[in-house]
């Protein structure tokens, strides 16, 4: 019988910074195949960008976190904000951590979309990013102070499984099925100041694609993050990091609307399901152990707060991190550069033959696949040479915390998987990190069917597996078990 529960604990340098970084309206904002609008015309909320700076007790360990609210940047512009970020801090490049919240209404910020309609803004807005990021890595730095993280949990069911068979049209489309397993865990740390026990910010660790507005949304919006962190700010007063979790296939329950009040709607439903596992969770430096009886019109059994061990609070200040690469072989049949070239073309081609005809429909459709082949042809472009990608992992063991750091869109099983494997300890999982190659990486059992995410997945089968075994081994050595 259990008689002593401990709650994961990380005793660490905390700080936190926050800005705005909403685009101007008029950007270029297109980010949906089936959008007909090329620019922003409008702001739902605004834009955020929340930095936290993690420093182990003894200087040995540090990284920084930077969640933007964005949904994909080019690999040059990780790259710029992290050496920047490295420059004024000081922090090595492999510690900086750029992790996006994924937010489908956010403009799409890439370079190579400077000719289109309100492209010519992302050139400027993107330099000024950089600048703010390496402003916030600052002023987080400055902030540090002696804290404790703790970790907890609570459930939400917005998140749902998104791949659905149409009887219909006898194919999977990429939509709400009632049927499929979704992970409702909500991972939180909430970190407070050693000094004055003031809480400081909060973290909350979600994994659900941020898909609730679409092709008909033509507002810049950070989705249901933003009414989330309202919700969980307005109560603690300090800034709200999110991390989107490993979502590979799964998204809003009720989503791709055009209406920002069910993004509102979704993300309260996060942000009350987090405040009620941060209410939850007790003192620093505690744990809470059965007392014994007291007889009273029943025997009762009580329980009470205790302090820890001071070998427990020196085991919760040790720091370690672990930086590896995993080669993942890409899958056989990668469509080839030159014929998504000419796909792209064709399908050019037949819009301005739509256009000339007034077949709005069909203008429709065929910008939506364009859209998809001028995708494909990024995707290809940014696959290293070779029979493999080298895809980066980052592991840090922070006190009775497990941090992990990836890019790419990983299944709802690696971070189910790694808290199986490692129930005493907590454990973050923040995908879409310093990069969003080599995008989906599907489980192989989901090959076959024609799901969209194993469509443009550029791993071969079995590359998911081997991804979740090798982050499972590497803990174990940190971890000497």
């Amino acid at each position: 019988m259990t008689t002593r529960v401990d709650t994961p604990q990380t005793r660490c340098r905390a700080g936190f910074a926050r800005a705005d970084i909403t685009p101007p309206v008029g950007i270029y904002h297109r980010m949906w195949g089936a959008a007909l609008h090329d620019r922003a015309t409008g702001v739902h909320r605004p834009l955020l960008a929340t930095a936290l700076w993690l420093e182990s007790s003894d200087g040995s360990g540090r990284q920084l976190v930077i969640g933007l609210d964005h949904c994909l940047l080019d690999r040059a512009e990780f790259v710029n904000i992290r050496e920047r970020v490295s420059r004024v801090t000081l922090i090595a490049v492999e510690d900086v951590f750029i992790s996006m919240s994924h937010t489908h209404g956010s403009a799409w910020m890439s370079r190579s979309r400077s000719h289109l309609p309100g492209g010519d803004l992302i050139g400027p807005y993107l330099d000024q990013l950089a600048e703010t990021c390496s402003r916030l890595a600052t002023e987080s730095a400055s902030a540090a102070r002696p804290a404790t993280i703790l970790y907890g949990t609570a459930r939400c069911s917005l998140a749902a499984h998104r791949d659905f068979w149409d009887a219909n049209s006898k194919q999977f489309v990429c939509g709400f099925n009632p049927a499929g397993p979704a992970d409702d865990t909500v991972l939180l740390g909430k970190v407070i100041a050693d000094a004055d026990q003031i809480t400081l910010g909060t973290v909350v660790n979600y994994a659900c694609h941020p898909t609730t507005l679409a092709w008909e949304n033509t507002l810049i919006s950070p989705d249901y993050i933003g009414a989330m962190r309202e919700v969980v700010e307005s109560h603690t007063k300090t800034p709200c990091l999110f991390l989107q979790g490993a979502s590979g296939e799964l998204g809003p329950r009720e989503g791709y609307v055009g209406d920002p009040s069910i993004a509102d709607r979704n993300g309260r439903q996060l942000g009350f399901a987090a405040l009620s596992g941060l209410e939850a969770l007790p003192a620093p430096g505690t744990y809470f152990e059965f007392a014994g009886p007291v007889v009273s019109g029943a025997i009762l059994g009580t329980w009470k707060h205790r302090a820890i061990s001071e070998e427990t609070r020196i085991r919760n200040a040790l720091w370690t991190t672990r930086r590896f690469i995993v080669e993942l072989p890409y899958r056989l049949e990668l469509p080839t550069v030159e014929a998504t070239r000419a796909e792209l073309a064709k399908w050019e081609l037949e819009e301005t033959v739509a256009r000339g005809a007034n077949n709005t429909a069909r203008v429709s459709q065929c910008r939506a696949r364009a859209e998809q082949m001028t995708r494909q042809l990024a995707r290809l472009d940014a696959l290293p040479p070779g029979r493999a990608y080298p895809l980066p992992v980052s592991i840090s063991l922070v006190g009775g915390a497990i941090w992990v750091f990836t890019p790419a869109e990983l299944y709802q099983s690696f971070q189910i998987t790694l808290r199986e494997q490692f129930p005493d300890v907590a454990v973050v999982v923040g995908t879409i990190t310093n990069d969003w190659q080599p995008g989906y990486i599907p489980p192989a059992a989901s090959y076959g069917y024609g799901i969209y995410q194993e469509i443009i997945a550029a791993m071969a089968p079995g590359s998911f597996e081997a991804l979740t075994a090798a982050v499972i081994r590497e803990i174990r050595k940190m971890r000497g078990s």
